[in-house]
């Protein structure tokens, strides 16, 4: 399926719903069409949070631009997966600028909850419109006392149990996190310290006892990760893993490249996990600042031994070197999302950068650090992975900081991602020139 925007050719689209399900006549015309136009190379990227088709297009657009003049010579063709994720609408897009909307949000009074986010809600938990319109009401009302953000905390996590499913955990580790399971009030407040950490005047105005609810917004926005979550690891494993087997069997000669952003990058590992076991045509991942434990392809957790990885070996599917570039630019994934992903019997309370020290390294991100705890894992820096420096296979940590660097508060620069240079580097991890 050609997009008439996109700028390389050719590209096709693989659309999953919740489930996994692929739409019918793209998948059948995935391994039809690449043995008609000769590709050789076929990269697949997913997306991360977005709210629609057009925003993840424009992704794959920007970032595929350069690929052509580095590689002319290859037989490139390129998959966008479009997946049921969710972006709110003051966040950014990975490399657009800040919308105008978005900066009218500090400039003029508006609703906590804006119609494009509430709409994005809805979709993303349907028939909980009673419990978003309580929920918007009390994020615009911000009522004294913690009665408030008690109740706020439990409409939030009844959007998470409408039908008792759990997501997939990234460790085979007991327990939710306690940040839907634990006291809301103090989640919130928690959240309040965090986001306050992180603005630029943070300590400016000195020492003052955080407000619960203006952490509050950022506890929703976590229920809506923790669903993008769940739905990442079952569009890859029951979704694009199995694609992925039948085309190598329709087109046994194509080399796949799997490449993803946050929790696109949850999908693709999982679609490893979803390969059926004799395929060997993914022939490198790339993951930008992805958006899971950094322990999930270890077989042995350092905090317990017996216990291990969700991804444990999964590397091993990969016929080259699976590659996590990972950022300290990223705030997204350095402060909030160790906050956010703690289990529940934890219950110390921290702000800012003294986050990921206080929880410790249990609760580390790929995207801020890398993959962990996983024997032979090669480290380099961005220069290093781009002149030559990527092993064959294996797991391979790509400090990006030189250009993951660039956003504000609260994500950071989490989706600064398009940038030639990482571009240059899923070529060089599927040795395609």
């Amino acid at each position: 399926m050609a997009d008439p925007g996109m700028s390389v050719s050719p590209y096709w689209e693989l659309t999953f719903d919740a489930d996994g399900d692929v739409d019918g006549p793209e998948r059948d015309r995935l391994p039809a069409q690449v043995t008609d136009r000769g590709v050789r190379d076929l990269v697949v990227f997913a997306h991360g949070w977005n709210n629609d088709r057009s925003g993840a297009t424009a992704l794959y657009r920007r970032f595929f631009a350069p690929v052509p003049r580095l590689a002319p010579k290859a037989r490139i063709g390129y998959a966008g997966v479009i997946w049921p994720s969710m972006r709110f609408s003051d966040e950014p897009i990975p490399d657009f600028p800040r919308s105008v909307a978005a900066e009218e949000v500090q400039a003029v009074p508006r609703p906590a909850l804006d119609k494009d986010t509430r709409r994005a809600l809805l979709e993303t938990f349907p028939g909980r419109a009673t419990v978003l319109d309580r929920l918007a009401r009390l994020l615009d009302e911000r009522p004294a006392g913690t009665e408030g953000p008690a109740e706020f905390g439990r409409l939030v996590r009844l959007l998470l149990e409408p039908g008792g499913r759990r997501a997939v955990p990234d460790t085979d580790e007991d327990g939710e996190p306690a940040v839907f399971t634990g006291d809301p009030v103090a989640a919130c407040e928690q959240f309040a310290e965090a986001l306050a950490a992180l603005r630029p005047d943070a300590g400016a105005a000195g020492f003052r006892l955080p407000n619960p609810w203006d952490g509050a917004k950022e506890l929703l926005r976590q229920a809506t990760y923790y669903q993008m979550k769940r739905r990442a690891g079952t569009v890859g494993e029951r979704g694009l893993g199995p694609l992925l087997g039948r085309l190598a069997k329709a087109a046994p000669g194509v080399r796949v490249h799997l490449v993803g952003h946050s929790f696109g990058g949850r999908l693709v590992a999982f679609a490893l996990r979803g390969l059926p076991d004799e395929v060997r045509t993914v022939k490198s991942v790339t993951l930008l600042q992805g958006a899971f434990s950094h322990y999930a392809f270890s077989a042995r957790l350092p905090h317990a031994a017996g216990r291990s990885g969700a991804l444990k070996d999964v590397q091993r599917r990969v016929d080259g070197p699976l590659v996590c570039c990972h950022s300290r630019f990223d705030t997204a994934l350095g402060t909030i999302y160790p906050l956010a992903s703690r289990l529940a019997g934890d219950d110390r309370s921290c702000a800012g950068n003294e986050i990921a020290a206080v929880l410790g390294p249990r609760w580390g991100a790929l995207g801020h650090d890398g993959v962990q705890a996983v024997p032979g894992t090669a480290r380099l820096d961005l220069a290093a992975a781009l002149g030559g420096g990527l092993p064959a296979s294996g797991c391979v940590n790509v400090d990006a900081a030189a250009v993951v660097r660039r956003g504000g508060a609260p994500t950071g620069a989490h989706s600064d991602i398009v940038h030639p240079e990482l571009a240059r580097l899923v070529l060089a991890a599927g040795r395609i020139s």
